[in-house]
């Protein structure tokens, strides 16, 4: 149900992309919201993953660089990765004290999960378990493609219309007779219905992610543990991390913000805990 919800939200916001191009600027404009959505997932596709490794000064982790984390994070990973069917994905630590952890990369070929060194600190052996059966779940589902997509065609969207904005749209005069308003509409509405569904795409893989942690580890109590010490933690040390990439991480990473549910890239952490509960 999770997958055919994602598809048919991707699929809305790829329409929006190309709906908002025609109607700001005929057949041509149509074209324009196309190739900036297949240039865009082109990018995202082939360079996220170390756009965003590099902006959180992830370090490789490895037994010669740091043995006592490898030690800890090597074996876990090792085992899921393998009960999952999934290669051995990079790893990597990020020097942050904030709990946190993420998962990157294109496909699981080219995966690498990140944990920050606050999370290693925190957590015991059976809730990491948890949290990095969490993020392999994301890799299994192929969730990080999924959603840089979404983030992608949301930039798109709202590329789109700035460009329409500040120049305005092709269509001759009796084609845009009578449409002014549908395109102000269209230059207020797209880009917010694309951030809408950009994080309803998000909220939807979270929910997946956690139930293949429940069951890949045997129990969804090592994660349950885990969130809730994220969701305490988190607002204690809070982390300087970019808007665009909050939706990477296993929990929202802005604590100091009150946003409202639909504007959220994580359902709730008592939604989130309630469904893992409802697996027992």
């Amino acid at each position: 149900m999770n997958g055919v919800k994602t598809a048919l939200l991707l699929g809305l916001m790829s329409g929006i992309l190309l709906v908002g191009g025609q109607a700001f600027g005929g057949r041509q404009g149509l074209y324009i919201g196309l190739m900036i959505a297949i240039g865009m997932n082109f990018f995202s596709y082939f360079f996220s993953d170390k756009v965003a490794l590099r902006m959180y000064r992830a370090q490789p982790l490895t037994e010669t660089e740091n043995p006592e984390l490898y030690r800890v994070i090597e074996p876990i990973v090792g085992n899921l990765a393998r009960q999952m069917g999934l290669p051995m994905p990079k790893l990597w630590v990020i020097p942050e004290d904030s709990p946190n952890a993420f998962a990157t990369g294109r496909n699981p070929a080219h995966a690498s999960v990140a944990v920050t060194q606050g999370i290693v600190h925190l957590m015991d052996g059976r809730e990491l378990e948890g949290v990095l059966a969490h993020e392999l779940g994301h890799v299994l589902h192929r969730d990080i493609l999924i959603s840089s997509i979404a983030a992608t065609l949301a930039a798109a969207i709202t590329m789109l219309a700035r460009m329409a904005f500040f120049f305005g749209g092709t269509r001759g005069r009796d084609e845009r007779e009578g449409g002014a308003m549908g395109d102000l509409m269209m230059l207020l509405m797209a880009p917010i219905a694309a951030m809408l569904i950009q994080m309803a795409v998000s909220r939807t893989r979270e929910y997946s992610a956690d139930a293949a942690a429940a069951k890949y580890t045997g129990t969804p109590y090592g994660l349950i543990s885990a969130l809730q010490k994220l969701e305490s933690w988190s607002r204690r040390i809070p982390m300087d991390a970019n808007p665009a990439t909050s939706h990477m991480f296993i929990i929202k990473p802005f604590t100091g913000q009150s946003l409202m549910r639909l504007f959220s890239t994580h359902p709730s952490t008592e939604d989130r805990i309630a469904r893992l509960q409802a697996l027992r």
